[in-house]
């Protein structure tokens, strides 16, 4: 059954949490991994002006294609800009000529639009177990469940005190948990003198068009390697996310509509942007909303604070990423915690596909990388073929109907 039931217009009381939700996924993006842009900018020796118009075009594009396919689905559809292809764009375009990196960003998009329009990439998703489905989410959370309990290592005070209030709020009224750390979190940190907001002043951004050029090397080099890191590292484990939480929305205009924005934003610096995974599981749980049919709105309220965020550049990116690296790990990880545990009561909870399911989840956790590839697509690769070993699906003997209907 769908998650998608009643469509109402939500109250007051049922904004609240999903709009928290939604805001503490774009700080997890900002705080978290947008500091790769930055990087990625600076080995390709972009100008202030350049480095500003890849912000507002990838926080634009990712706000405006959430927003649409979470007003149209009623479902938590979170974007975000592909985080593996950031990180690997840090070494491509120190030897990749700007203008022949935007040509191959316009490939790699084309490519997701076909890819969408095509029906294929819902058919692969539909053909995974969903105790790997649950597994695979688990172990890709699993670093941020453990990372929020080793900031106490690192920041002792902020991050004991952030998990005290998780856990007596969750004693007293779990649904104020994750607002509370947020909003306690912040006011620690400015008691603390850790932020400083003195020197702030808004700047609109302004978009920067670059003329595409096109050369093998890059096709082969950036556009070929950024369509498969995209899709094996984001897409896949983001379309994973959604239908462990329940939602059913299909892959196929979630790809194409965000292939479509990367492919009107290539020109302007952004690199791609796709469908979340680890900021989408903040936003499609029970933290979001005990209603599933409630959390759309988080999908609402993130795409707005990328579009503000975009409106304004640099500035307000600049001010996600001065907050604390602890801040933004005990806040991730505790924030996470609720999908975490209900991925891996998901994924044990049949005998029959128990031990796939594990193996899924500890390979996925390992983050094991090769060939460039990232733990998401490897972790899957692996608890596929122990189901399909461990569930006598591979051609080593035959099986009547019967035994095939009581494995399946």
């Amino acid at each position: 059954m769908s998650a998608k039931t009643s469509i109402a217009r939500p109250g007051p009381g049922d904004l609240i949490h999903p709009i928290i939700a939604g805001l503490i996924s774009v700080i997890v993006n900002y705080g978290g991994t947008f500091i790769l842009v930055f990087q990625a900018a600076r080995v390709a020796g972009l100008s202030p002006e350049l480095t500003a118009s890849w912000v507002w075009s990838v926080s634009i594009g990712v706000g405006v294609t959430g927003l649409l396919l979470s007003w149209a689905t009623r479902e938590p559809i979170i974007t975000a800009w592909s985080t593996p292809a950031a990180a690997f764009l840090v070494v491509a375009l120190a030897t990749t000529p700007y203008a022949e990196a935007v040509g191959a960003y316009l490939i790699s998009a084309a490519a997701f639009v076909v890819l969408g329009l095509s029906g294929c990439f819902e058919k692969v998703i539909r053909l995974v177990p969903p105790g790997v489905a649950a597994g695979l989410l688990a172990g890709i959370l699993l670093p941020f469940g453990i990372g929020a309990f080793a900031s106490v290592s690192v920041d002792p005070l902020l991050a004991g005190v952030l998990i005290a209030v998780y856990v007596v709020f969750k004693r007293f009224t779990a649904r104020y948990a994750v607002v509370a750390i947020l909003a306690l979190g912040m006011v620690l940190l400015l008691a603390q003198g850790r932020l400083d907001f003195s020197g702030l002043q808004l700047q609109f951004a302004a978009p920067v068009y670059t003329a595409p050029a096109f050369s093998l090397n890059a096709l082969l080099s950036v556009a070929m390697p950024l369509f498969l890191i995209t899709l094996t590292g984001q897409y896949m484990p983001g379309m994973l996310v959604l239908r462990n939480d329940g939602f059913r929305t299909s892959a196929n205009p979630i790809v194409t509509v965000t292939g479509l924005g990367s492919l009107l934003m290539a020109p302007f610096g952004s690199h791609a942007f796709n469908i979340a995974a680890i900021t989408a599981a903040i936003c499609t749980g029970k933290e979001a909303h005990e209603l599933p049919s409630r959390r759309w709105i988080a999908g609402i309220a993130a795409g707005l604070f990328y579009i503000v965020v975009g409106i304004f550049g640099v500035t307000l990116a600049a001010v996600f990423m001065a907050f604390p690296a602890s801040f933004i790990t005990t806040l991730a990880g505790l924030a996470l915690l609720g999908t975490i545990g209900g991925s891996l009561a998901s994924a044990l909870a049949d005998a029959r596909s128990r031990e796939s399911a594990l193996i899924t989840f500890l390979a996925a956790a390992a983050n094991i990388t090769l060939f460039g590839i990232g733990g998401a697509f490897w972790g899957l690769l692996i608890g596929l073929g122990a189901h399909a070993v461990l569930n006598g699906r591979l051609p080593r003997r035959s099986a009547s109907a019967s035994e095939r209907e009581a494995v399946n």
